[in-house]
């Protein structure tokens, strides 16, 4: 949380004015939460892709408006799916005392012996969210597929007591699941039942 991001005010603005804020190299965002009404402000692309990189997205940035430091969190990136651009981002502004509920990504560790017998791995929901200190929110939550054979699930239910964050997620929430392949030979269904 070293890096100071900077921001200016901006007006509520027109889509025109929008459009050339970012021809000129910023996003427009918002910042609202903790000790602030909602603020439209606007940031350096540039800056903001740097510090990403450097905290990742679930980090906690402390952030300069008006001659004052604020720590905040990303609590939406709006993308354009065509192009690789930023559109808009509404940032958190927090206490570091309280804990605040944040979506973090799903990382799949190990080598499923249900893939390794042709089975087809489905990930259907890639975050989980949890609530937490914002200084302790994790960049990834770890999940171990190893022991995953065809047609079986993990669920938020199954990792909520191996983690030490709460989930808030439901219990059938669906992480991953190995699914068997539309067509399968016989010597691969012999493994697959044993």
């Amino acid at each position: 949380m070293s890096t100071v991001l900077s921001v200016k005010r901006r007006e509520a603005g027109h889509r025109s004015t929008l459009t050339q804020l970012r021809k000129g190299g910023a996003i427009p965002a918002v910042i609202y939460g903790y000790n602030l009404d909602s603020t439209p402000i606007s940031i350096s692309e540039k800056e903001f892709r740097k510090s990403i990189q450097k905290n990742g997205q679930n980090g906690v940035f402390s952030m300069e408006l008006d001659g004052e430091k604020v720590n905040v969190v990303v609590s939406e990136i709006q993308q354009c799916s065509m192009k690789d651009e930023v559109n808009h981002i509404d940032f958190l502004a927090i206490d570091m005392s309280e804990v605040i509920e944040s979506e973090v990504p799903v990382k799949l560790v190990g080598e499923s012996v249900g893939i390794s017998v042709g089975g087809i791995l489905m990930q259907p929901n890639l975050d989980v969210k949890i609530k937490v200190k914002p200084a302790d929110i994790p960049e990834a939550i770890e999940v171990d597929i190893t022991e995953l054979k065809i047609g079986e699930t993990i669920t938020a239910a199954d990792i909520r007591d191996k983690i030490e964050f709460d989930i808030i997620s439901e219990n059938d929430y669906t992480l991953v699941t190995i699914m068997a392949p539309a067509v399968v030979d016989e010597e691969t269904a012999d493994i697959a039942q044993e």
